[in-house]
Order: structure tokens, then C-alpha cells, then sequence
């Protein structure tokens, strides 16, 4: 007999805890809980989407060292294919330029290569980085061409497709954009299959400044796409993270026939994927499930879903991306250990501290209002310790 008493025992518990909020007072906060998000039987159909994954670091590691947890780095990778999302590895969002060495970096690139092979074919499931980091002091642009040519390598050996990453020593030493040019006909010349050519702002790291040969964007963007127009037949795709949703649908609008548009605007991806653009996202890595419903609904023709389940995402985007942008791994990484993806909110060079308290509360807040954290009882227990550990609790 269900009686009064059984009633009220088998209602969901209510999930409250204190949150800081600026000015130093705490209130209290109800969460929402999860949102059931279905896993796809297959990879999205009308748009090509990629999440730019994060490292998982070893919390015993010696501080300095890029040591990854490599169990809980595959299995993030394995969580995001799971939701019909291809991986972009070894980019800045695992921290590339930031802690993560070449050694380590090439030792990524080699198990989530190995990894994808379970699920498929990795150049259909796994993008990979090739920059020039392993050369910090590369003074030529012959060094800086060689330094490229090595990384791409290590990418198609393993099986994956090349991402060409945006190069500080390449904008170390360009002279105008006839260097560019050069640097990146001579290794586009050297591929086996198209690869992404990816064009990050200053905005994600300051020493690209001036990238294309010139700091104006229209000259730089004339720069950028008489290299795609030259070179098409060898690039699936450019990559574009500049934060300025009206210049890419520009640039989308002038390549050529072929060339993928892959938006890397955390800020404004609805309407740019809706409106026409693949997508290369972090934010991807951190709403990897809602990113696959709202994708699978632009399939199915289903615009107002799409538009639904984006909406309550964007602000979560907006807050983990905020100034200075380059820091926006760190909500990443906090996000995967609220939601029970990784053990430990450790990151490689100490990053973890990046962001402050408020920041990170309000992360939480918002990633509960978009139903991301699938284990609330969890999710409470890590927040409290986590505030706790900070003295404000």
C-alpha cells in the first residue's frame, strides 16, 4: 500500500547549497538536475562537428611536468565519440602552448589515434595539432617549416587528420604575408590528405598577433584566403576562432567550393552552425550531449528544438569563455570533474588556478541550468569540497 508517508520518502531529494555571489555573502541555491540526453546512433549528418578535447593531468605529477592521466584522458576521448562527436586532440584547449610539451603532446596524438580505431576510422573521427612548439627558439622560416613538417608527420602516421595550428614562431619571425605563404605552401605541398587550417586569435593567445602578415583583418583576411584559394585541393577545412560572428559568414561566403567553414566563436555557435558553418568548438568538450541533440534536431528539420536546447548552453559558453579568453580551459576542466568525468580538478602547469571562486560558482550555476551535471548528488558533494577547500564554506 503506497500510504502518505511512501509518498513524500520517494520524492526526489531537494539538492541545495550555499553559493558565494560578489560582494561576499552566500545564498542558497536549488539545482535543477540532469536532462536525459539520448546518445546518437550515428555522427550528425548536416553539419561535420568536432569537439576540441581537453588532458586530463595527473594530480601525483611533479608540478612543471606534463604528466596526463592517460586512463581518464582516453575515456573523456571515448565520452565524446560516444555522442556522435569527432575529437579535435592536441590543439590549445589541451593546452597546447600552455604546459602541455611536444613530448607529451606526440604521446597524445599516438593513443587517441590507437583509441579511435575502435570506433572507426580515425581520419574520420580524430583531428590532431601540428604546430612548431618543439622548436621555442626556430629563427628561420626554413626551422619554423621543418618544425611543421615533423609534426604533421606524427599526425598522419598515426592515422589522424593534420589540423595546421597557428604558429608563434612563425609570427615571430614573418615579415609580411608573403612568409606565410611560403611556410605553409611548402608543407601543404607535403600532405597526403586535406588537412584544417586553423586561424586563432590574439584573443586565445596575444603572441598571434599580426598572424596572415598584417594586425588590420581585412588585409590579414585577403592574406588568409589567397593561401586557401592556392592551396584548396590540400584543405578540408579552415578553422576560424576570432570571435566575430559577421566576419565569418563573410569568409564562409568566400571560399572556395569545398572548403569546410569550421566555427571555433564559442560565443555566438548557434546561429553560425545553423546559418551554415561546421563546427571545431571547446565548448563542445564541455556540452558534448546537448551539442549532439541539438545537432541530431537540425537533422531531423527540427529548427525550434535546435534553437531550444543551444539557448540554455549559451550562457554556461559566454561565462567559461569570458576575458581573458585564453583561460577558458580552466571552466572546461572544473565542468568534467563536477560532472564525475575525471577524479581530481588537477590541470597541467597548475591552470586550475586561473579562474577565480566566483567564476567557477557561477560555471556551476549555469551548467546546472543546462542540465549538463548528471549526477547532482555528486555535483553538490565536489562544490561543497571545493568551497570548502577555497574558506568559503
Amino acid at each position: 500500500m503506497i500510504t502518505r508517508e511512501n509518498r513524500v520518502r520517494r520524492r526526489p531529494a531537494r539538492r541545495f547549497l550555499l553559493l558565494p555571489v560578489p560582494g561576499g555573502a552566500l545564498e542558497s541555491y536549488e539545482l535543477k538536475g540532469p536532462r536525459a540526453w539520448p546518445r546518437p546512433d550515428a555522427r550528425p549528418t548536416s553539419r561535420v562537428a568536432y569537439a576540441a578535447a581537453h588532458v586530463v593531468a595527473d594530480p601525483l605529477a611533479a608540478p612543471g611536468t606534463a604528466t596526463l592521466d592517460w586512463d581518464t584522458t582516453l575515456a573523456y576521448r571515448r565520452h565524446l565519440w560516444s555522442y556522435g562527436m569527432r575529437v579535435a586532440d592536441a590543439m590549445d584547449t589541451a593546452q597546447r602552448n600552455r604546459g602541455l610539451d611536444w613530448e607529451a603532446t606526440r604521446e597524445l596524438i599516438r593513443r587517441s589515434a590507437a583509441e579511435a580505431k575502435t570506433f572507426g576510422d580515425p581520419y574520420e573521427l580524430l583531428a590532431c595539432g601540428a604546430g612548431t612548439d618543439q622548436a621555442p627558439d626556430a629563427a628561420s622560416l626554413d626551422a619554423v617549416t621543418a618544425a611543421y613538417t615533423e609534426q604533421a608527420g606524427v599526425v598522419e602516421d598515426a592515422g589522424a587528420r593534420v589540423i595546421l595550428m597557428a604558429s608563434r614562431q612563425l609570427a615571430a619571425v614573418a615579415r609580411g604575408p608573403e612568409d606565410y605563404h611560403e611556410v605553409y605552401g611548402r608543407v601543404l605541398d607535403q600532405v597526403s590528405r586535406p588537412v584544417i587550417l586553423h586561424w586563432l586569435g590574439e584573443m586565445f593567445d596575444p603572441h598571434l598577433a599580426g598572424y596572415w602578415g598584417s594586425p588590420d583583418l581585412e588585409p590579414a583576411t585577403e592574406s588568409f584566403l589567397s593561401l586557401v584559394r592556392s592551396h584548396a585541393s590540400s584543405i578540408d577545412g579552415v578553422k576560424v576562432s576570432l570571435l566575430d560572428a559577421a566576419h565569418e559568414t563573410r569568409l564562409r561566403a568566400s571560399l572556395p567550393s569545398g572548403v569546410r567553414l569550421y566555427t571555433g566563436d564559442d560565443l555566438d555557435y548557434p546561429s553560425l552552425i545553423k546559418d551554415g558553418s561546421d563546427a571545431l568548438l571547446g565548448i563542445f568538450d564541455a556540452i558534448a550531449p546537448a551539442a549532439s541533440a541539438a545537432l541530431a534536431a537540425l537533422d531531423q528539420g527540427e529548427p525550434e528544438t535546435y534553437d531550444a536546447i543551444f539557448a540554455r548552453t549559451l550562457p554556461l559558453a559566454r561565462k567559461i569563455f569570458e576575458a581573458p579568453t585564453h583561460d577558458y580551459k580552466t571552466g572546461i576542466v572544473f565542468l568534467a570533474w563536477l560532472a564525475g568525468y575525471q577524479d581530481a580538478f588537477v590541470m597541467v602547469a597548475g591552470a586550475q588556478s586561473a579562474r577565480s571562486v566566483l567564476h567557477l560558482t557561477d560555471v556551476f550555476r549555469l551548467a546546472d541550468q543546462a542540465g549538463l551535471l548528471p549526477d547532482p548528488d555528486l555535483a553538490v558533494r565536489r562544490m561543497r569540497s571545493f568551497l570548502t577547500t577555497a574558506g568559503v564554506l
